[in-house]
Formats: C-alpha cells, structure tokens, sequence
C-alpha cells in the first residue's frame, strides 16, 4: 500500500512526497480511513509510529478540498509539552508545503513576541491550533480565543498529559467545544482515565 492508495488531494500528495514519505506505517494505515470517514478515534500507538501523520493527513486533505480558506481554529491539537508542539507544527507545515492550510504551536516561555504572534495567529483563525494545556488556558482567560467552530479535536500523548497532571485542564478546554466534532486521541499505553475521558 501507498499513501496514493488513500486518494489524497494532488496537493497533500505532493507534500508527503516532498517529506519523503513513501508507505503508510500500521496505524496511519488503520486510522487514515476511519478519520477519513469522520469517526472518533482512540489510537495505542508510540512515539515514532507515525501517528503525527495518521491524524494530520487526514485533516489536511479535507482543508485542501474546501473551495475557500476558514478563518477560525478548523482543528485543536493539544500536545504535554513545547518540543511536541513544534514538532506537529513543523509536520503540518511540510505536509501542507503545497496548500494553503496554516499552523500555529502555543506553548509557554517568557518572550513577550512569541505571545503576541500567537495570540495575532489565533485571532486571524488558524486551521491547526497545536498547543500545551496551560498555555492555551492563559490564551482563553483573556478573551478573545473562539473554540466554537473546532472541526477536530486531538489530544497526542494523552497518557502523558495524565502523568502531568493536566487531567482538569483538558477538561477545561473540551467544555468550550462544540458537541459535534470529531475527538481522535493518541496514546502509548491505554489507562482507564483516558478511555472515560
């Protein structure tokens, strides 16, 4: 199987060419086509199995597809710390290379130009949104952040957040979606607190 075999938009296919992706690894191969279709989604998958690609492919194609560009937050990726955060976004951006999908990572430091290029990033309306917790909470207490058109919800490394206690703020965050939108979680190891939440 290739990534052709998916019947990706020309311009995502160009893009996983560009990163040198050849064939599917087992869980994009499986959770390709069930995001695809629009369904929830609870992966078991470690770190190095490509799941970054399993939910951002998906997504992506869809972007790709739409006559027109969004201006809000199409899809929320919350992430345990800053180094995955810019992974994902460096991902995105290589995948989306030939289309016009954007990417912000949100996460917390003290350089007062990184808040206002994140805070301008989601006041413009980014597709992907990838942020740590905390920082993404910082960002909504102040105001101006609308999470009521999020198309895609995920939450990578979901056991990990659970190790760092961001159990109460995930929960935060998920009370200012909307009810309808597809919620696809990745994790290394499947604890009971991850299948209730």
């Amino acid at each position: 199987m290739t990534f052709k075999d998916f019947n990706f938009h020309p311009d995502i296919i160009g893009g996983i060419t560009t990163m040198g992706f050849e064939q599917p690894t087992p869980v994009q191969e499986l959770a390709i086509p069930m995001i695809m279709q629009g369904k929830d989604l609870i992966a078991c998958a470690q770190t190095g199995t490509g799941k970054t690609a399993a939910f951002v492919l998906p997504i992506l194609n869809k972007l790709a597809s739409l006559p027109v560009k969004l201006n809000y937050i199409n899809t929320l990726i919350i992430v345990p710390t800053r180094e995955l955060a810019i992974l994902i976004d460096q991902q995105v951006e290589g995948f989306a290379y030939f289309s016009p999908a954007s990417s912000i990572a949100i996460y917390g430091g003290n350089d007062s130009g990184n808040w206002d290029r994140q805070r301008a990033a989601i006041e413009s309306g980014v597709d992907f949104l990838i942020a740590t917790p905390g920082r993404l909470l910082q960002h909504l207490q102040m105001g101006y952040v609308s999470l009521d058109r999020v198309e895609h919800f995920i939450l990578d490394e979901a056991d990990r957040m659970l190790d760092m206690g961001f159990y109460e703020d995930i929960i935060a965050i998920v009370e200012k979606l909307p009810k309808k939108r597809q919620t696809l979680m990745f994790s290394a190891t499947m604890p009971v607190k991850i299948r209730e939440m």
